[in-house]
């Protein structure tokens, strides 16, 4: 059900002169594709060096508070664009990317990576007057740095991979890869065919 809902709204977005104009457009695909790379870098910089002092790997010198606030706002600024330019590369190829599994992963590693930061940023919040200059922090807030790196190296990665056909639908793939991708066309054929096969 919610695989033919997600094909019938990127199918829907297909059909918009815009989305077929940036696909095919000769620079502007790749300058929004170039902006949400570097925002990319701009907004795990940022993250990365946060996440390793709270892992007590670096800057264990500097009050934690004090490298959280002053990466706090590019990195922001960062997510921000490289959220939009995201929206915007989707839009560009809905069909495809809806259909592709590393999209998906990647989907459910920023909702994980998400959900992980709130809980890490509230838990910070909430104790860093107690350890605020300690070169390592307390452990929950170490699980939580470590938890964001492999999640945003996991966004990262299946972001990659999203450019490769490796389990595209049109290939011949399992039945769970063409569940797991939302290949409902392929999903329904191979249900018909093993129909007239009884």
């Amino acid at each position: 059900m919610l695989n033919e809902l997600l094909l019938a709204l990127a199918r829907w977005l297909d059909t918009h002169a815009w989305s077929t104009a940036l696909h095919e457009s000769y620079y502007m695909y790749a300058w929004i594709e170039t902006t949400h790379v570097l925002t990319i870098m701009v907004f795990l910089g940022m993250l990365f060096i946060i996440d390793l002092r709270m892992l007590g790997l670096a800057f264990t010198s500097v009050p934690a508070s004090r490298v959280a606030a002053r990466l706090d706002k590019p990195m922001m600024i960062g997510f921000a664009v490289m959220i939009a330019t995201g929206v915007t590369l989707y839009y560009a190829i809905p069909v495809r990317t809806t259909q592709s599994i590393w999209f998906r992963i990647k989907v459910v590693l920023l909702i994980a990576a998400g959900v992980n930061a709130w809980l890490f940023r509230r838990r910070m919040q909430a104790s860093v007057g107690t350890w605020d200059m300690d070169p390592k922090p307390p452990q929950p807030i170490r699980w939580g740095a470590g938890a964001s790196l492999l999640l945003w190296a996991g966004v990262v990665m299946t972001g990659r991979a999203i450019a490769y056909d490796w389990f595209d639908c049109h290939k011949q793939q399992s039945t769970f890869v063409y569940w797991a991708a939302g290949c409902v066309d392929e999903l329904a054929a191979l249900g018909e065919s093993v129909g007239e096969g009884s």
